[in-house]
């Protein structure tokens, strides 16, 4: 059987290897390549809005040249609104921060609150709502500062004769109410508290303007304190004329009488 020399000579092919496939670049990615033009375009964009910014601040353009006071003020100065003035208008008609200067007049020792507007072209609209103080409140520590008739307490300073009030932190709102009871309650004798004490146990005591002591002891519902008030003012002038009694010291906190002491006074518990 002859041999086919073709099959002979034919030798074994080596298998290829295998092709890997080409691996896009970055640049090959038009959809990466979109997205970091965009984040470009858009840091560029508020990059020049904030210079924009900075440079209208600095720029004479729509400059503010005076602020206009509405209404009298009693008690804050001419030299105070200047100088917060000079503190707080930074910028422009359109770039002030109106906020930064409301709450730079409210800093003002008699300033309760503040209201600032733009007025066009040039200036700024300031309405401001002075303190009205109610009292005195005597700290812990001695200190003094100012009630208003808000019963909020600030810092300021004042020649008035007001009341005082003596009593636990955050309880002066509480205290000039019931002052103003106690003012309408002793109003028929002609007497006015000057001072009014609160003790930490919610005992009330009054010092009224003659000198007089009145120990009106804590709230209770069988014999709330304006009952006792209210006993006291109907009591008293009787007695202090037949008694012919001057006396310093009157503890109402018995329930259908009360007590006269000549000594000095004592703070009730």
């Amino acid at each position: 059987m002859a041999k086919d020399p073709a099959a002979k000579s034919a030798k074994p092919s080596k298998p290829s290897r295998p092709v890997k496939p080409a691996v896009d670049g970055f640049w090959d990615k038009p959809p990466l390549l979109n997205f970091v033009a965009d984040l470009l375009m858009l840091f560029a964009v508020v990059a020049l809005a904030y210079a924009a910014v900075l440079a209208a601040r600095q720029l004479p353009v729509f400059p503010l040249r005076q602020v206009v006071v509405l209404g009298k003020l009693d008690q804050v100065t001419r030299t105070q609104v200047e100088y917060a003035a000079r503190t707080a208008l930074n910028g422009n008609f359109f770039t002030v921060d109106l906020n930064a200067v409301r709450s730079t007049f409210e800093k003002l020792p008699w300033v309760r609150r503040a209201d600032v507007r733009r007025r066009w072209p040039d200036s700024i609209e300031l309405t401001i709502e002075e303190q009205v103080a109610a009292a005195r409140w005597k700290q812990a520590d001695g200190e003094y500062r100012l009630v208003n008739t808000y019963g909020e307490v600030f810092v300021a300073a004042t020649e008035d004769k007001l009341p005082v009030f003596a009593g636990p932190e955050g309880l002066a709102s509480q205290m000039l109410a019931r002052q103003k009871e106690f003012t309408v309650a002793l109003a028929s004798l002609g007497r006015t508290p000057v001072e009014v004490n609160l003790s930490p146990r919610q005992a009330w005591q009054l010092r009224l303007d003659d000198g007089l002591l009145l120990d009106l002891g804590r709230e209770e519902s069988k014999h709330p304190v304006a009952e006792r008030l209210q006993r006291f003012v109907a009591s008293y002038p009787e007695v202090r004329n037949k008694l012919h009694l001057q006396p310093t010291l009157i503890d109402m906190r018995y329930p259908n009488g009360f007590a006269l002491r000549q000594g000095g006074p004592q703070k009730s518990s």
